[in-house]
């Protein structure tokens, strides 16, 4: 269930719980299992694996942004947008903005954040309807 669960939250735009929680109780009546409750649904999302992205496969100015990681390897969706937010120049951050909204939401959660950083995020947050 729990692979079913990130499948389903690891979508572009934030999906409501409604729907996720009726499409786990038809996968589990399948499988003979228990679904999950809404709030195990909630206790998940902070745990769920977020996308890995090839640093070579980046833009250029969000590759700019992860000054200190080398141009080969994969990087976790929430460390783009913490580097980019903090670092970035505009075209980075209008694309970390366009993530996918689990990235974004990992990301607000990260420590270490600078306050105008942070309040920018918060910022593409709210207009994307995920917090």
């Amino acid at each position: 269930m729990q692979r079913e669960l990130a499948v389903l939250l690891r979508v572009h735009d934030r999906p409501s719980i409604t729907a996720i929680q009726t499409r786990l109780k038809s996968r589990a009546r399948t499988l003979r299992v228990r679904a999950p409750s809404r709030a195990s649904i909630y206790n998940f999302i902070p745990r769920c694996p977020p996308h890995q992205y090839a640093i070579a496969g980046l833009p250029e100015s969000v590759r700019a942004s992860l000054y200190n990681l080398g141009p080969t390897g994969r990087i976790s969706g929430p460390h783009v947008v913490f580097y980019v937010f903090q670092y970035g120049e505009l075209r980075a951050i209008t694309f970390a903005s366009g993530l996918p909204w689990i990235d974004l939401y990992l990301a607000d959660r990260m420590r270490g954040w600078r306050t105008h950083s942070h309040g920018l995020l918060r910022a593409v947050l709210r207009h994307r309807n995920i917090v």
